[in-house]
């Protein structure tokens, strides 16, 4: 899938790159961009050869977040009323995060710049975030009169860097740099910027090499016992989910490759 605001590439067996194509405007996000990105989502999704998704940004940026050039009006606001118009854009918006959780496929962000606001809740949405020196990140949303928590940033920002963190950004709408990204934990690795892409890659194929079946139970599990009210109903998921996965034959042929290996 390609259109005018991002580009689906699969540069590697069972790897596709998901990359945002407005570079002029360092990939703000429009409502046609956020509409093709969870189209493209969706082929993800129902594509059986792709594992894992790497998402990143065209040029200098990621994602500069919404483009305030459309913050005049929302998409048929003289037709469903100005409140209508902008709670079905902010749900809009705020679906991608869902659509990320929700593919079977791990999604690695490949941080390339700045990633605000929106891009910011971007790369959170996924799995894990991998960022060039050059990345940056805020949640912008406070700096230009919106509340500091929006598509789903306050829920999973202090689950990465602990909850003074969470707010000291939130609330400052301050810039994170690349360093003190990885010293916080809100991202995992720190790549050259020439290097960012090809760590991506090597990454997702290290993913893709195992089981399709555990990569998708063990994405869903994470993300489920997150929520988890207790130790014991956390465990209870894993027991039963570790049962369901022994009927699909993948421990039978990780055995018998071992004892191969051995023999």
């Amino acid at each position: 899938m390609t259109s005018a605001a991002l580009r689906l590439e699969q540069p590697r067996a069972g790897v596709t790159v998901l990359r945002l194509t407005r570079p002029d405007v360092l990939n703000a996000l429009s409502d046609d961009m956020v509409a093709d990105i969870a189209e493209a989502l969706t082929t993800v999704d129902r594509d059986p050869a792709c594992r894992v998704l790497v998402l990143t940004g065209e040029g200098r940026g990621f994602c500069a977040g919404f483009d305030l050039r459309l913050a005049g009006s929302a998409p048929d606001q003289d037709a469903v009323g100005e409140s209508t118009a902008w709670m079905l854009r902010q749900e809009a918006f705020a679906g991608l995060i869902t659509k990320l959780r929700s593919l079977r496929q791990p999604v690695i962000a490949a941080v390339n710049g700045p990633a605000n606001g929106g891009g910011l809740a971007l790369a959170m949405g996924c799995e894990i975030r991998l960022a060039a020196r050059s990345a940056s990140f805020n949640g912008a949303f406070v700096k230009v009169g919106m509340s500091g928590c929006d598509m789903g940033v306050s829920w999973m920002l202090p689950r990465c860097v602990g909850m003074s963190n969470s707010f000291h950004i939130l609330l400052t709408g301050r810039m994170v740099g690349a360093e003190e990204a990885l010293r916080i934990g809100l991202v995992s690795e720190l790549v050259e910027d020439d290097a960012l892409l090809s760590r991506a890659l090597d990454l997702a194929g290290e993913i893709a090499a195992n089981d399709a079946f555990g990569v998708w139970m063990t994405k869903r599990g994470g993300w489920a016992n997150a929520e988890a009210g207790s130790q014991a109903a956390a465990m209870e998921l894993e027991n039963r989910t570790q049962m369901l996965a022994r009927t699909t034959g993948g421990l039978a042929a990780a055995a018998a490759r071992f004892a191969a290996k051995k023999a």
